[in-house]
């Protein structure tokens, strides 16, 4: 496999970004902790120093301020602090469309996508991020209210006015996005992707593919789940508490880290390089475009995940991980509502 350290790939539509991305929500509270702003900053800077320019934020990451409601905002305060001296650096990816925090109760988390949201939540996000256009913006869920070329529509008119460069949407089916690309390029599609969440290979990445959208997967090491670090009392104080893969599935899924940690073992790398390396070998095999954001608060993680893309697996170790997914417990849906993934409504 070639090295791709220093390269840099064109996801879609003439957006270059970093061979692989840094997932920004790492750095807040969702999973547990936070960063401090300076320990987070610099870990930012440090993904920059070493060629992880492509950095993915959203409008609903951190911890809301007090008094305020809809959209916390914080995460993308926090990236402003980077942009602010090195914005030529970054290829800068954000999202709207999730109004609050994700809920574990029937009904899932409250999301908006008619026009007026798509470009109120746009001016917000610029203002907080502190620079005149966004690299990629992407709508984060599908209202299933609002018609998708509405929604896409108003996302159009941004790149029309300057505001925004690319679009992108996180967690569509392959249907949504044939018909959002009928109204505008789709430089890229987010959704879980890995070792162990690989539903969106059915319908998702083919459809990618046929309009020309790279794919960016969140959380690659399968919320620290791939990596055979994260412990029960890491569960416990998390979002993941109570989820069957997570918590019930806790044990029985150390058979799929079994099998990366094989992998790693054979090829001296860590289980989380194999995780990402597989994925990349995924868009190699698949012919496109794959950027994982795997995120950290660690300066050192950054560089253990960077190191990933030189990492070789060969046929035979690739297949024995392609099998991993079977040995899986429990689906990969944090909410209640099964259309609050992809193929939920699929």
């Amino acid at each position: 496999m070639t090295a791709h350290n220093s390269a840099r790939i064109d996801l879609g539509h003439g957006l270059e970004v970093s061979r692989l991305g840094f997932g920004a929500m790492a750095l807040t509270h969702v999973y547990g902790g936070a960063s401090s702003d300076a320990d987070a900053l610099r870990t930012l800077n440090h993904a920059v120093d070493v060629g992880v320019t492509f950095i993915d934020t959203a409008d609903v990451y951190g911890e809301p301020r007090e008094g305020t409601s809809g959209p916390a905002g914080t995460n993308e305060e926090l990236v402003a602090e980077l942009l602010r001296t090195r914005r030529d650096e970054v290829q800068l990816a954000t999202k709207f469309g999730i109004t609050g925090e994700p809920s574990h109760d029937p009904g899932g988390a409250p999301v908006r996508g008619d026009a007026a949201y798509v470009r109120s939540s746009a001016e917000a996000s610029l203002r907080r991020l502190g620079t005149d256009v966004i690299d990629l913006y992407y709508l984060h869920r599908r209202d299933v209210r609002v018609p998708i070329e509405e929604t896409v529509g108003a996302m159009a008119e941004l790149v029309q006015q300057g505001k925004v460069r690319h679009l992108g949407l996180s967690e569509v089916t392959g249907d949504e996005l044939r018909a959002a690309s009928a109204v505008h390029p789709i430089t890229a599609v987010q959704s879980e992707w890995s070792i162990w969440s690989r539903d969106v290979e059915a319908r998702v990445v083919p459809a990618a593919r046929e309009v020309g959208a790279g794919f960016v997967p969140y959380s690659p090491l399968g919320r620290g789940f791939l990596t055979g670090a994260l412990t029960k009392a890491a569960v416990a104080g998390s979002m993941l508490k109570g989820h069957p893969r997570f918590d019930a599935g806790f044990d029985a899924n150390q058979r799929v880290v079994d099998v990366v940690r094989a992998v790693a073992d054979e090829v001296g790398a860590t289980a989380a390089q194999v995780a990402l390396a597989w994925l990349v070998a995924q868009g190699e095999r698949l012919g496109m475009p794959v950027v994982p954001i795997p995120g950290t608060r660690r300066p050192e993680r950054v560089d253990e995940n960077r190191a990933a893309l030189d990492v070789h697996l060969d046929a035979a170790q690739l297949e024995r991980l392609d099998a991993a997914a079977a040995l899986a417990e429990g689906g990969r849906n944090l909410s209640q509502d099964a259309a609050w993934i992809s193929s939920g409504r699929e």
